[in-house]
């Protein structure tokens, strides 16, 4: 041994000596070490960032145009949750949901009190729990943002489904209809635009985090990567967004009758609310006769607009009937129909002014706890306002799409507007016009019915389609298929909007490739997911 090496040695400190049955050091490097658990302060002040970043998203839905927003809150979350271990994942994913959901879902209270709304709010809040939980461990992978993107909207996919046929409200998309996202809706659908957003906040983080420990080569890289990129990529999906007549136009008209009054006693009124329709109605045609607006080729009624089913009721045929006479042109009426058996139905019929009623449409997606109550005898036992929904309602199983003067108009009623497939095959069916009629007047003047429009705006862009949105109370809107609002009504008067709309009947990529970006993207999330997972397994078997 050299002088030179025998300082060395000297020179190292001493070794423990090794376990009896540890392996000799094979110069691979050592396994990272778990992390300490965090001091309580930063802890508490993750789980106050978690939550703020949730009242974040929150503001970041209509009536607000704070879309911007959305991203911010993603990267505030996405600072509590990197390098977190998957419980304290779940536990801050839980507390942004609690933070989001709870002001978002406040209407759903609005007239049966705190238990509903608390009880939907804590179980969506558990998905995103679940997505934090997901995102935690992909959060030390090599290009994080990316994998995490892909499981936000993995979560979203989970919530449209799950339980009772799922709930997609509040999907990052629906939040985008003033941002400048929206033109990927009409690229690859809302799973696409809400894997921007949530790259785009995912990658803001990861660029600050990046510019204070990387070289500022890396940070531009990251930035580009994760920033950049899902905005120059809505740029150039601007083209797909057109409101240009393909087939021509069509003179349509959107009646709100309004309701006696507010709450869910206006259910107790089912004439008054279809005789506020029908005298709005043949107020229409009045106003036409006297040069006051234009004639319709076709008028669409709100859901619900009439509540007594005219198959069976006489009076309420009669009434139905002398209005689309009195305006002369097809009527699209929203009713409840009570078969002698089997589930009530919530069906659209076409009324012609000389033929009576042709055709119907029922209700495909029905909405648990509203429509039909699942687990009633459980249900009960937290609210007795279970019992106002007496016999469920059941589905539907076809797309409606209603010839209308030579219009093809589209029904996707009320709720199914937060489903991508019913959305998309209504569409599909030939729609050259998608009618949205709604009944919001349960939910009073809350953020509910604001919501809902913005979600029918992403819908015009997402399928390139005029929307009309008739809707009881209001607020009742003609929507262009650039997703821009070009009449609205206010909330709980009786109006008509009378609105010459394109016709359009080209597919987007969007309509075209239905469900395969979000399959994709669910791939993506599945397979970062198993990786640490993999790895977790490989350690404990070695």
């Amino acid at each position: 041994m050299s002088s030179s090496t025998a300082r060395v040695v000297q020179n190292e400190p001493p070794q423990p000596p090794r376990p009896p049955g540890e392996p000799a050091d094979s110069g691979k490097p050592a396994e990272p070490t778990p992390a300490r658990p965090a001091p309580r302060a930063a802890r508490l002040l993750r789980a106050a960032g978690a939550a703020l970043s949730g009242v974040l998203l929150y503001l970041s839905f209509p009536p607000r145009p704070l879309w911007w927003l959305a991203p911010l809150a993603l990267a505030l979350l996405a600072g509590c949750l990197h390098g977190r271990r998957a419980r304290a994942g779940f536990g801050l994913g839980l507390l942004a949901g609690l933070g989001y959901l709870l002001p978002l879902l406040r209407w759903t209270g609005e007239e049966v009190g705190p238990v509903p709304w608390l009880a939907l709010a804590t179980v969506e809040a558990l998905f995103i729990g679940l997505t934090g939980l997901g995102i935690a461990l992909v959060s030390r992978r090599p290009g994080w943002p990316l994998w995490a993107a892909a499981v936000w909207v993995a979560g979203e996919a989970l919530r449209a489904r799950a339980p009772f046929g799922g709930f997609p409200w509040g999907k990052l998309a629906f939040g985008q209809a003033d941002g400048i996202f929206l033109p990927l809706a009409a690229l690859g659908g809302t799973p696409l635009l809400s894997f921007a957003v949530a790259l785009c906040g995912f990658g803001l983080y990861a660029t600050l985090r990046a510019a204070r420990t990387a070289p500022r080569r890396t940070t531009a890289a990251v930035a580009a990567l994760t920033v950049a990129a899902p905005l120059a990529t809505a740029l150039a999906a601007r083209p797909l967004v057109s409101d240009s007549p393909q087939d021509g136009t069509a003179t349509a008209a959107v009646i709100q009758g309004n309701v006696p009054r507010l709450g869910l006693d206006f259910n107790s009124q089912r004439r008054a609310v279809l005789d506020n329709h029908a005298k709005r109605t043949v107020q229409l045609a009045e106003d036409v006769k006297a040069g006051r607006a234009a004639k319709p080729d076709f008028v669409v009624w709100p859901e619900n607009s009439s509540d007594l089913d005219p198959f069976i009721e006489p009076d309420a045929y009669g009434v139905i009937d002398k209005a689309v006479k009195a305006i002369g042109v097809p009527v699209a009426i929203g009713s409840v129909l009570s078969p002698d058996t089997g589930p009530l139905r919530n069906t659209m019929i076409l009324w012609d002014p000389v033929k009576g009623p042709t055709a119907t449409y029922d209700k495909r997606k029905i909405q648990p706890f509203g429509e039909r109550i699942p687990l009633r005898p459980v249900v009960r036992l937290f609210s007795s306002d279970v019992d106002r929904v007496r016999r469920d309602f059941g589905p539907g199983t076809e797309p409606g799409v209603f010839d209308m003067a030579g219009s093809r108009i589209g029904m996707v009623t009320c709720f199914e507007a937060a489903f991508d497939d019913a959305v998309r095959s209504t569409v599909r069916a030939g729609a050259q016009v998608i009618a949205v009629p709604s009944n919001n007047a349960t939910f009073g003047r809350t953020q509910m019915t604001y919501q809902q429009l913005a979600m029918d705006r992403v819908r015009a862009v997402e399928h390139s389609r005029t929307v009309l949105v008739p809707v009881t109370s209001g607020v009742s809107a003609v929507i262009r298929p650039d997703g821009e609002v070009v009449q609205q009504t206010r909330m709980f008067t009786p109006d008509a909007l009378v609105a010459e709309i394109p016709l359009r009947s080209t597919e987007t990529p969007a309509t075209r490739l239905g469900p395969l970006p979000e399959y994709a993207l669910l791939t993506l999330a599945a397979g970062a997911l198993a990786w640490p997972l993999l790895r977790r397994f490989r350690s404990r078997h070695s």
